[in-house]
């Protein structure tokens, strides 16, 4: 059977999925291989450096370099606070005293004899790594990080705003076409994620977030709005990072666009279950995709479930990303071999789709990606 390789989406309603789980500097591991975690269990942590502020004592006090040390009232090593004098000069009889404060709270790391300068470093800030999704530790990194792995559910969005995320999965839409206001959204929505339908508004996304809604998965946003509610206007570059209480994944694209049936009936048949959620996105090279992850009550995968792959074939689900049928989705019935020549007179590699209402169209395989379904392991 013919087949080639297409990037796209991966919905997948029973997979491996292994998450690294990394230290941005080297610190403690507190977790072991075989033990099971929780989406919330601390598994590393450390302490990242404060910054470093220098006080120019021998300007201050009028004195060389060399001399420093011997007005210095604090020591290396010793700890400041904001305000506190660490340096003094004798003055004559008692008058003309100079003084040099401290400008942070922190500690004393070195004191130059060449320069005259003090640095003071402030206090470290504690950074810990949580599990983001129910699993066991099959792997640790010594002093870094570990790997989590768990069965379930896994979906890929097309974008998606805020980071990581956690919460029980409720339905407020009865169908993939449905449009999510602020009505639908209450106090019970709180640490929830929400599965919606076409479109999420700007009121619901004020609401949501005042509510204090982890997350919600829904098929399109209109541009305008994810502005609005941002206040500000996302470049090329990656997301993921917005400090706005809720994380968003958008499975089909901006305007109002239904969510694949696929994606709404997997998502339904997982409501009440607790679900992993990351909107970062990275739409240039090292491309990430927003994610869903629910975890299973299930025993492992068989050696045929973790089969990748194969590419495009013959029966594929496609979505359609180029107009005149942007955001359509369909099945490959061929793929034919020959170049054919388009519009544009262009020679390409084309295949024929059949659309969800039966229309059969020919496009450059360029214009689809492939709605993956397999159950390949996800890293």
């Amino acid at each position: 059977m013919a087949h080639a390789y297409t990037p796209g989406l991966r919905i997948t309603d029973k997979t491996l999925v292994r998450k690294e789980r990394r230290l941005p500097l080297k610190g403690e591991v507190l977790t072991a291989p075989g033990n099971r975690v929780q989406a919330d269990t601390v598994v590393a942590r450390t302490d990242l450096p404060g910054g470093i502020q220098t006080v120019n004592i021998a300007g201050i006090l009028g004195i060389p370099p060399e001399d420093v040390r011997r007005y210095m009232v604090k020591q290396e090593g010793d700890g400041v606070e904001e305000g506190e004098v660490i340096a003094r000069s004798r003055g004559f009889f008692g008058l003309f005293t100079a003084i040099a404060k401290s400008p942070v709270t922190g500690h004393i790391e070195s004191v130059s004899d060449v320069t005259g300068q003090v640095i003071i470093r402030e206090p470290s800030s504690p950074v810990e790594v949580d599990a983001y999704v129910d699993g066991e530790v099959v792997e640790v990194f010594e002093n870094e990080g570990c790997v989590v792995q768990t069965v379930g559910t896994f979906i890929q969005g097309i974008f998606g705003i805020g980071g990581e995320s956690r919460g029980e999965l409720i339905k407020v839409a009865d169908t993939p076409a449905d449009i999510l206001t602020g009505d639908e959204i209450d106090g019970s929505c709180r640490g929830k994620v929400l599965i919606s339908g076409a479109l999420v508004t700007r009121e619901a996304l004020d609401k949501a977030a005042k509510e204090g809604v982890s997350g919600i998965i829904v098929g399109g946003i209109d541009d305008r709005d994810l502005m609005d509610f941002l206040g500000y206007e996302i470049g090329v570059a990656i997301t993921g990072s917005e400090e706005k209480g809720i994380t968003l994944i958008i499975t089909e694209g901006f305007g109002r666009m239904k969510m694949t049936s696929r994606t709404f009936e997997l998502l339904v048949e997982r409501v009440g279950k607790r679900a992993s959620i990351n909107g970062t996105t990275q739409i240039r090279a090292g491309v990430i995709r927003p994610e869903v992850i629910i975890p299973l009550d299930t025993g492992p995968l068989s050696d045929e479930t973790k089969k990748e792959s194969p590419g495009l074939e013959i029966g594929s689900p496609v979505r359609i990303i180029r107009e005149p049928y942007f955001g359509a989705l369909g099945k490959v019935l061929t793929l034919p071999s020959e170049l054919q020549e388009i519009e544009t007179e262009a020679r390409v590699r084309v295949l024929e789709v059949q659309l969800e209402d039966g229309r059969r169209v020919v496009l450059p395989r360029a214009n689809v990606e492939m709605i993956e379904e397999g159950r390949s392991v996800i890293r």
